[in-house]
């Protein structure tokens, strides 16, 4: 058997004559890379043995010693000392290395051992053995060396004699019988790793009336902790940490070959035997095992490395059972093949056989071809499956296996990629389901198996995880059955963002012929929700083309997507909450995807319905997490978050988010929908007054492909909001402009999703005849008003009364994303004064002065205050008919009896009125025009009559006509 140098120590060629001396071990010092000690360690009663044998030889006592142990336990080492034992004590010695590659050579270890005879003891006389002559030389090589015995006692040193050729083999066993005649001692090691058989051994049986032998086989014993602590005081200058000697003892086993690599690659990386170290130590050792291993197996026969092969690929739920169907013995039972493999040292004890190092258990398997491998993986595992193993062995021997074409093998891939997940090894859980994946599969199941997958994959490779949901919406051909399967592939691809790949597949799911009428809503409603994140996500070469959501749907989530699109565009808002609640129905909470009931949940949290929301909020977030739903989980939190940031509890908003973070990190976002996240967060800090917090989460975002997605619009807004807090107007009013831009752009009017018209007027400044910001106050309003939802009118009333009162005061807080006073408390009435209250202030001109507050002091209801317009008034009647808007009157108007203003003691007419009453406020023209959707021409021609009528040359003299105050005029 031959070795390499870490694993025994290097000897000299034998010499000749007397002076001849064996190979010395280089004590404590590198040869060729590898430490070689001087000392063997725990070899102490051994050497004594061997030493007290060769004292006596002195004495003419011959003896014959064997010495035993698994590959690199010291066999040779312990050899060579002896050799120079018997060197010292002037016994000739003459050696030998048997191998396999020389085991069928006649005579060849004969020859080696002749060799070293020196000329005068008649060797020379008798030619070496030639390897194919017939005759039979037993007995002349036996009358040559003990001849040479007889001259000076004689040391016969035979390693790894289990490979010794037949006709050396009969020699010895000869030669063994006649030792007695002379000073002779046979000193042989044989590896545990291929015991011998029973012709094999080499006994004394001595002649008759020959003289008694002593007879010593030695076992060598693997290293205790302390003996590889000795080992590496010896190697290194510094002592080597306890920690470090208690991992080497038990990485190597005890076996000192391995210790002996081990020491070796520390010494040659200039290393230290240090606790920090021990990475590199497992390392060391794992190659060092690896490496022995193959040394062992390129020396067994095949049968035996047939049955290594068999445990290598049962591992621990191996049996002799299973070794004698799958081993393809021939000359050996299982028992005695498991008999002759337990001196490797390869294996661990037990009824089951199986490899102590997983290393050695690969080294098994590498000398075979991949084809090879595969099969003997599957055979195992088809028996493995029929004897009950568990499914974590047996989904590993499925791993390597060839396709097995049995359904019981995906059944055992996917539990047991659901146990590996759940205990944490995601990776593990994906080399299993691709696994899955292999084997033939009925199309419902392979989406589902590519939705699990997906899963798996996404906190770790989001892209990977889009690609395994677009290849399930490609899965075909297919039943019926595999709808639902197809929505949930297309709701989690929409759910990401991944809007503009996941449409043309929703598309082509929903046309094939054999998609059922309930899942062919549902993916018509998600296609056309993913139309409205990402404007031109569809191009009208797109084919098969979609059918356009109907008006009036009956399917839920279609209902729930044609709410969101009504809530976003701010019509009817009664229809909405309508289509919202049949799309949240209990009915159908089962059945709807997530994504979509998602969409109606959002609609009711713009329509200020928020218990509505919560519960169903609620329900949603408990089913996408049964559901292991990340990206539905994650975006049903942002949502949650909206809901919270916009009844004023930016802490409730903050938990949110920080579970989303927790759920669906920053990196597993698509990048259309990755700006959101970091901009609610923004919003919720700027609520708090923490701008260094909003800048770093605003910085989180990056474009790379986001600024075309609704997400980028929000970021867009929160930033506008941030920069404004900073007083950086011009690129806060480019900010909230391009954000309008994007929501106009996909038809989004609404502004209780994103007030960017009141930040826009806000970063123009605080001059009151800014005519585009009070157009866009203007507009603000009006949208608010016409979509009804309280949140919505009072941050655009209270922004415009705040502009017409103080400017400058609008402008001192812009940082809030919506006004303080405006902002929902638990204190804000919900009483029908409170509505009426809303709908006055809502009803005057932009210069009205009147709030919340001050018409709430009075528990007259706010149609009947004086001062306010009542339908007992002609003339105003005739202006609503023509603005379609009613006014407030100035204070001191001459009113009718009703408490309603008449402008008709004054002579003016309606729309002169306004027109006064807004100058008198302190309104430019343009101002007036602006507000009024008239010319400016109008406005001046109305003043013109207004002044004519009044008696007055003047604007300074129109508030005190009027009976008001007048007002600065920036």
């Amino acid at each position: 058997m031959s070795y390499s140098r870490d694993e025994k120590p290097e000897r000299r060629p034998p010499a000749t004559g007397s002076a001849g001396s064996p190979a010395r071990l280089a004590g404590g010092e590198l040869v060729d890379g590898d430490l070689v000690d001087g000392e063997l360690v725990e070899r102490e009663k051994e050497q004594e043995l061997l030493a007290g044998l060769l004292g006596g030889l002195r004495s003419g006592r011959s003896a014959a010693v064997e010495v035993r142990g698994v590959p690199g336990s010291g066999r040779s080492a312990l050899l060579s000392r002896a050799a120079e034992l018997a060197d010292r004590a002037g016994v000739r010695v003459a050696t030998a290395q048997a191998s396999w590659e020389e085991s069928g050579l006649r005579y060849g270890v004969a020859a080696q051992l002749l060799a070293a005879l020196p000329p005068a003891t008649g060797a020379g006389r008798t030619p070496p053995p030639a390897g194919d002559e017939p005759t039979d030389r037993t007995v002349e090589l036996c009358r040559v060396f003990l001849t040479a015995a007889r001259a000076q006692p004689l040391l016969l040193v035979v390693d790894d004699v289990q490979w010794a050729d037949p006709c050396s083999r009969r020699w010895l066993q000869a030669l063994a019988r006649r030792l007695g005649s002379a000073p002779l001692m046979l000193l042989t090691a044989r590896s545990d790793a291929l015991p011998g058989g029973p012709y094999d051994r080499i006994e004394l049986c001595p002649l008759a009336d020959a003289p008694a032998v002593t007879g010593h086989t030695l076992h060598l014993a693997p290293l205790s902790a302390a003996g590889v602590g000795e080992m590496l005081g010896r190697a290194f200058t510094e002592p080597a940490d306890p920690a470090f000697v208690r991992a080497a003892a038990r990485a190597v086993d005890g076996n000192p070959a391995v210790l002996r690599a081990v020491i070796g690659r520390f010494a040659g990386h200039g290393r230290p035997p240090v606790a920090d170290r021990l990475p590199q130590l497992t390392e060391a050792a794992a190659e060092a095992i690896g490496d022995r291993a193959i040394r062992t197996f390129g020396v067994l026969p095949e049968e035996l490395l047939g049955v290594l092969r068999v445990i290598a690929v049962a591992g621990r739920y191996c049996t002799p059972e299973m070794i004698t169907a799958l081993a393809e013995l021939r000359t050996l039972g299982a028992a005695r093949a498991l008999e002759l493999l337990s001196g490797t040292g390869l294996l661990t004890g037990g009824d089951r056989p199986a490899f102590g190092e997983p290393q050695a258990a690969e080294a098994a398997l590498a000398g075979i071809g991949a084809e090879r491998r595969e099969e003997l993986y599957a055979r195992v595992a088809e028996w493995a499956h029929r004897t009950a193993v568990p499914d974590g062995g047996l989904a590993r021997m499925l791993l390597g296996a060839r396709v097995i074409g049995h359904p019981w093998a995906v059944e055992v891939l996917r539990r047991e990629a659901a146990r590996r997940r759940a205990a944490g090894h995601p990776e593990e859980a994906v080399r299993l389901l691709r696994r899955a994946l292999r084997e033939p599969v009925r199309p419902p199941l392979r989406v589902r198996i590519l939705i699990e997958l997906s899963t798996v994959v996404l906190p770790t490779s989001p892209e990977a995880a889009d690609r395994h949901l677009r290849q399930a919406l490609l899965v075909a051909p297919a039943d019926g059955s595999v709808g639902p399967s197809w929505v949930r592939a297309a709701e989690l691809l929409v759910a990401r963002g991944d809007v503009v790949a996941a449409q043309p597949l929703i598309a082509q799911a929903a046309a094939r012929s054999e998609t059922r009428p309930a899942d062919r809503a549902a993916l018509r409603a998600l296609y056309w929700l993913a139309e409205h994140s990402q404007q031109g996500a569809t191009h009208e070469l797109d084919q098969p083309r979609m059918t356009a959501l109907p008006a009036s749907p009956t399917d839920p989530a279609e209902a729930g997507v044609v709410a969101w699109r009504g809530a976003l565009g701010g019509h009817d808002i009664t229809r909405t909450r309508a289509l919202a609640r049949a799309a949240l129905a209990p009915s159908a909470r089962d059945t709807t995807p997530l994504t979509t009931q998602l969409a109606a949940c959002h609609a009711l949290v713009l329509a200020d319905d928020f218990a509505e929301a919560r519960t169903a909020l609620d329900a949603v977030l408990v089913r996408a997490e049964e559901s292991d739903a990340r990206a539905v989980t994650g975006l049903a939190l942002l949502v949650d978050a909206t809901a919270e940031l916009r009844q004023g509890r930016p802490d409730r908003a903050a938990t949110a988010l920080d579970r989303a973070r927790e759920t669906v990190p920053q990196h597993c976002w698509h990048p259309l929908m990755a700006p959101g996240p970091p901009a609610f967060r923004a919003l919720v800090q700027l609520e708090r007054g923490d701008l260094e917090g909003a800048e770093q989460s605003v910085a989180l975002a990056r474009p790379g492909g986001a600024e075309g997605g609704l997400a980028w619009a929000h970021l867009l807004y929160a930033r506008g909001r941030l920069r404004l807090a900073l007083g950086q107007r011009g690129k806060a009013l480019a900010d909230f402009l391009e954000c309008g831009r994007l929501l106009l752009a996909r038809q989004v009017t609404n502004p209780a999703l994103l007030p960017w018209r009141s930040g826009a007027a806000q970063a123009r400044g605080p001059r009151a005849d800014d005519a585009q910001a009070i157009a866009l106050l203007a507009e603000e309003r009006r949208l608010a008003l016409a979509w009804g939802a309280p949140s919505a009118v009072r941050t655009a009333l209270h922004t415009m009364g705040a502009r017409a009162d103080d400017p400058a005061r609008a402008a001192r807080r812009p940082g809030r994303p919506w006004p303080e006073s405006a902002a929902p408390t638990s204190r804000t009435p919900a009483t029908w004064q409170y509505r009426q209250a809303l709908l006055a202030l809502g009803t005057t001109p932009l210069s009205g002065s009147d709030t919340i507050d001050t018409l709430l002091s009075d528990d007259t209801p706010a149609t009947e205050r004086p001062g306010r317009t009542g339908q007992n008034n002609p003339s105003e009647q005739a202006g609503r008919a023509a603005s379609a808007r009613p006014r407030r009157a100035p204070a001191g108007t001459p009113r009718a009896p009703g408490g309603a203003p008449d402008p008709a003691p004054l002579g003016l007419t309606g729309a002169e009125l306004r027109v006064a009453t807004l100058a008198a406020g302190g309104l430019a023209n343009r101002a007036i025009a602006a507000e009024l959707s008239v010319t400016l021409r109008t406005v001046e021609l109305h003043l013109t009559k207004a002044y004519r009528k009044l008696g007055i040359s003047g604007r300074a003299e129109l508030a005190a006509a009027l009976g008001r105050a007048p007002r600065e005029t920036p």
